[in-house]
């Protein structure tokens, strides 16, 4: 098959697979090439190993189904590494199966940086320029879905490039203790303590799963002395600080705070846009700076529910075949919204916001005007009235007996400071995020 026909095959079943699969689209899919079409299979050549990875294990079907209708034939498809010399491939050596899996999209590149994680990404960039020497350990907190995972790939794949010879762990804990359970059956607890013990440096994501572990805990004390007395490199990722981390043993916690702590915040306003045109970006759409904004406003929980929005609107777009404008975005989001209102009750919000606070249901119900009990009390109806559909007046019956003037001062009250108060406003995100991801009867 000639070589023009077989580049004019591949770039519709390119187009194929991008619709059918618009969720893992990618822009860098324009970096792929047809390295053999003939006799049922077709070999996709890819940049680097990370790529290999994320298309067979998201894309295969995708890609397979593809070129099966574009073609008319069963056809088998396989990935594999295949350089092209341009500027911009990125040259990754092969490497052994004990070597982190990257995702592809997780770079410093594609990482957004604004106020609320500037902090953690300068030290991600700090210890990937210099492994050991400046914050060591680097320990990330943060609620789900802000980027700590992103930021954990970021640094395996920029130190893989400047140390080439670098050995580097990158796992879940979750992995890691069954990986220590697995070799304590089998008795090959040598081999483990080979594998996590003699690396570079050692990545953990979720942290906070040794907990209730004493076994493993145990372990991770040896293997953290371990590499630290030997000068290397040691990352963790939680969803608390290492002293808020349940039945964490104190030798730990204090190990843990030896190097650097950094917090990593739900994004800001202007950060979620900027995300959203990131995110599209990546898959090769093109957002307008007006639905990049909208979705900014409307999704504010996490940067795992963004994508999940834009991947709603591009789906809709490729299913109807119609550009992505502002009325689409509207017609995706709006019915998420409303059905998520649906779901939510007073009682959800009412929970959160004293759990939050330190007050009791009694207390917010009584006639007190401290401010202790106002604000707490504000912010109930203020979320109330964006979260549910309930009227003023239910809001204010399920919150004393309150009429339905005094709730629109409080959302108004609310409204107003949050506007000039980046603490309250992040509290409301944090709050709102809380209300909206609990289980729902």
């Amino acid at each position: 098959m000639a070589v023009m026909e077989i580049e004019d095959i591949f770039a519709d079943i390119l187009d194929r697979a991008k619709a059918l699969d618009p969720v893992n689209t990618r822009k860098w899919f324009e970096r792929l090439t047809a390295v053999h079409l003939d006799g049922g299979l077709l070999e996709i050549g890819c940049p680097d190993e990370a790529t290999v990875r994320f298309l067979r294990e998201k894309c295969k079907n995708s890609f397979t189904r593809a070129a099966q209708q574009v073609t008319g034939h069963l056809v088998t498809v396989e990935f594999n590494v295949h350089q092209r010399e341009d500027k911009e491939s990125r040259h990754y050596p092969v490497r052994g199966e004990s070597e982190p899996k990257l995702h592809p999209d997780y770079t410093f590149d594609n990482f957004v940086v604004g106020p609320s994680n500037r902090l953690v990404h300068a030290s991600c960039v700090a210890v990937s320029q210099s492994l050991a020497n400046t914050y060591n350990p680097l320990f990330i907190y943060g609620n789900s879905g802000l980027g700590k995972t992103h930021l954990l790939h970021a640094v395996c794949c920029e130190t893989r490039q400047r140390f080439d010879k670098a050995v580097i762990q990158l796992l879940s804990c979750e992995d890691f203790v069954n990986r220590f359970i697995t070799a304590i059956e089998e008795g090959r607890l040598a081999g483990f303590h080979s594998q996590f013990r003699t690396v570079d440096m050692l990545v953990i994501d979720d942290v906070q799963f040794l907990r209730n572990r004493e076994q493993s805990q145990e372990e991770f004390f040896h293997t953290f002395n371990d590499l630290y007395n030997n000068g290397k490199q040691i990352i963790l990722s939680a969803d608390s600080p290492p002293t808020e981390i349940p039945s964490l043993e104190q030798r730990l916690i204090s190990r843990f705070n030896w190097g650097l702590v950094a917090k990593i915040d739900p994004p800001a306003y202007e950060t979620r846009a900027a995300i959203v045109q990131k995110k599209a970006h990546l898959r090769g759409l093109h957002v307008s700076e007006e639905i990049a904004g909208y979705v900014a406003r409307k999704v504010h929980a996490n940067i795992r529910e963004l994508e999940g929005a834009l991947t709603a609107i591009y789906a809709l777009s490729v299913t109807c075949g119609e550009e992505i404008t502002l009325k689409l975005a509207q017609t995706v989001l709006e019915g998420q919204i409303e059905s998520a209102a649906r779901h939510i009750s007073i009682t959800d919000i009412i929970e959160v916001v004293t759990n939050h606070f330190g007050v009791r249901l009694g207390s917010l119900q009584s006639k007190k005007r401290s401010q202790s009990i106002t604000m707490p009390r504000q912010i109930c109806m203020y979320l109330a009235r964006s979260l549910t559909r309930h009227s003023l007046e239910e809001i204010g019956g399920h919150l004393g007996g309150r009429d339905h003037t005094t709730v629109m001062h409080a959302c108004s009250k609310i409204d107003g400071a949050k506007r000039h108060d980046p603490q309250l406003h992040a509290t409301l995100e944090e709050l709102t995020r809380q209300i909206t991801q609990a289980p729902q009867p």
